[in-house]
């Protein structure tokens, strides 16, 4: 079956025909399996989908992936079959949940399914157990991670500057090693051409930028390192994060370096020494959160290209953390098991004094997601009054937020944000309040804001250039 409509490049899973039914799964469902007789559905993301008959005629598709991208695999199958799967909870047998469900629902149709989730590794069971530790010993066996999101933007630009998707991998690496630099280089030219400020001469205390994917958001990655060219270079650079997929229920910290296609930012083991010896090992109990984790990894090509290597031939060195939403428990972990903020802030503050060097602390964050696509019944989109009007509320809220911010009231943005249950659903309060915290800046300012529309006018998403010095 061929498929469309979504952009996680994952293949695999089966397919459903058009009478609401999946198709053959790829491994036989075996009752004898107490995973499958009382079966839990691990997160999951659905996404709509096309998808063709045997006969040739298109028919719409519910896609499911695994949100935390321990698995790869993609199942596709029927829309009708959303109304099953919140029962999938490991509390019904296979048979409870075909007596509940009704509607013509029989137990090999379920079955089928059943297959097909836990052949994804969608299912808690052996099969999604083999997977994570797989992922885990992946992790565990290398000092530097592999690169990841960067990795798909770097055969972008080796394709969009001539050479075929289909070429070796060094053929690809090398043209994007030349074309990257290249493309960062006109995005802060774009962005800065027309700035009263377009340098910083000193190095800040951190920066803001965006982690959206470089066609949304390279205007504000431009503005905030754009404007350290010719700053003083770094020696390390913390960078805080959003967990957008992992386990972890508090600050996730990271013991490894990162690498993009040009070249490996090594981990700072000062850094990492000195939070473990204050915070303990269950700071980085949730390591692995970081393996597929855009929202660190998406600043490293523009720290390396923007500061460069030292005489050594090393780029900054990094250290990375997961941070939490503060705006939920009071700054204490989701569960009261993880690292809470306070304690985070206050070690790596501890830890920073001690070690010598500069630092730059870089708050990877994005703002508004609104729309349909996010749950909102309104379109964000297009010139109809209540569009214009929805867009015109999301950028009050984030002007509003941003200026506490500015004014260096992130606590008091913290509390505003929770009481009004973060109406526009910033993603991202945890690391730039973290950021404020750590550094204790004079003064905070705002280089640029802006929002990306899709071309559908289902999503809203807004971000911001900062500089805290």
């Amino acid at each position: 079956m061929s498929q469309s409509g979504h952009s996680s490049g994952a293949t695999g899973g089966g397919a459903g025909g058009s009478d609401g039914a999946p198709g053959p799964g790829p491994a036989p469902f075996d009752a004898s399996q107490p995973h499958l007789a009382r079966p839990k559905l691990r997160p999951v993301r659905g996404f709509p989908a096309e998808g063709t008959t045997p006969e040739g005629q298109t028919v719409q598709m519910l896609g499911l992936a695994d949100a935390q991208q321990i698995s790869d695999k993609v199942v596709m199958t029927a829309p009708v079959w959303a109304i099953v799967l919140p029962l999938l909870d490991g509390s019904r047998t296979v048979d409870q949940v075909v007596s509940q469900v009704g509607r013509g629902l029989t137990r090999p149709m379920l079955e089928q399914l059943l297959a097909q989730l836990d052949d994804a590794g969608m299912l808690e069971g052996p099969r999604f157990a083999q997977m994570l530790a797989g992922v885990h010993a992946d992790f565990d066996s290398q000092p530097v991670l592999p690169p990841g999101s960067t990795a798909a933007f770097a055969d972008a630009v080796a394709h969009q500057a001539g050479v075929p998707q289909d070429a070796p991998e060094h053929e690809r690496h090398a043209v994007a090693v030349r074309e990257v630099p290249k493309l960062l280089d006109q995005w802060i030219a774009h962005a800065l051409k027309d700035a009263a400020d377009p340098a910083l001469t000193a190095l800040p205390k951190a920066i803001v930028a965006p982690h959206l994917d470089y066609a949304r958001g390279w205007i504000n990655y431009a503005h905030a390192y754009g404007r350290l060219r010719v700053a003083d270079r770094p020696d390390r650079v913390i960078i805080l994060g959003t967990n957008h997929f992992g386990r972890g229920t508090g600050v996730t910290a990271c013991d490894k370096g990162f690498s993009t296609v040009l070249g490996a930012c090594q981990a700072d083991q000062g850094v990492i020494n000195g939070m473990r010896h204050l915070l303990g090992q269950g700071l980085f109990e949730h390591r692995y959160d970081h393996e597929r984790e855009h929202s660190i990894e998406l600043q490293l090509p523009w720290i390396q290209h923007v500061f460069g290597k030292d005489d050594s031939g090393r780029y900054p060195a990094v250290f990375a953390a997961l941070v939490h939403d503060p705006c939920v428990n009071d700054g204490a972990s989701y569960d009261g098991a993880g690292v809470a903020l306070a304690p985070f802030v206050d070690a790596l503050r501890r830890v920073l004094a001690e070690l010598p060097g500069r630092t730059l602390v870089v708050a990877s964050a994005d703002l508004s997601h609104v729309g349909p696509a996010f749950g909102d019944p309104q379109r964000v989109g297009g010139d109809e009054p209540a569009a214009v009007e929805a867009r015109r509320k999301v950028l009050a809220h984030d002007r509003e937020m941003l200026e506490l911010i500015e004014q260096g009231r992130h606590a008091e943005m913290v509390s505003s944000m929770s009481w009004q249950q973060n109406p526009t659903r910033w993603c991202s309060i945890g690391c730039i309040t973290a950021a404020a915290m750590i550094t204790g800046p004079t003064s905070v300012r705002l280089l640029n804001y802006n929002g990306a529309l899709d071309s559908e006018g289902l999503s809203l998403v807004t971000s911001a250039a900062m500089v805290m010095e």
